[in-house]
């Protein structure tokens, strides 16, 4: 059976994508590529290059999280960052997005087994 409804815990780092399914929860990760080894060769450039670098991974970031949200019918997107607000802002300017159910909501750091239980209880709740 296709997943139609996806969890993503996301920070500006990296984000871990949750097929609510009935079979066992997997989960996988995107990253966004700018690590502290990326941020220290960028600074030695410049900040200016830093900040470049910076924005070109993270639009390719929220590229490649769009290509696997396009699957999907309901998105529940969560974590610490003001990273799910600019995804969704991103998003927005997309109208092959129009149709998906997105909700954005807080979340503490967590490990794989707390986000898969929360994605179970979102969506098993609506």
């Amino acid at each position: 059976m296709t997943a139609t409804k996806l969890g993503i815990w996301m920070d500006h780092e990296h984000a871990l994508l949750t097929e609510f399914t009935t079979d066992p929860m997997t989960t996988t990760t995107i990253s966004s590529g700018f690590d502290h080894t990326i941020k220290g060769e960028s600074l030695t450039h410049g900040e200016n290059s830093m900040h470049r670098k910076q924005q070109h991974l993270q639009k390719e970031y929220y590229k490649k999280l769009a290509d696997h949200i396009r699957r999907y019918r309901e998105v529940f997107v969560f974590g610490p960052t003001s990273a799910k607000s600019e995804l969704i802002n991103a998003l927005r300017e997309d109208h092959l997005f129009d149709d998906i159910k997105i909700r954005v909501e807080p979340a503490d750091k967590m490990n794989e087994t707390q986000i898969q239980a929360l994605v179970r209880k979102y969506f098993s709740t609506r």
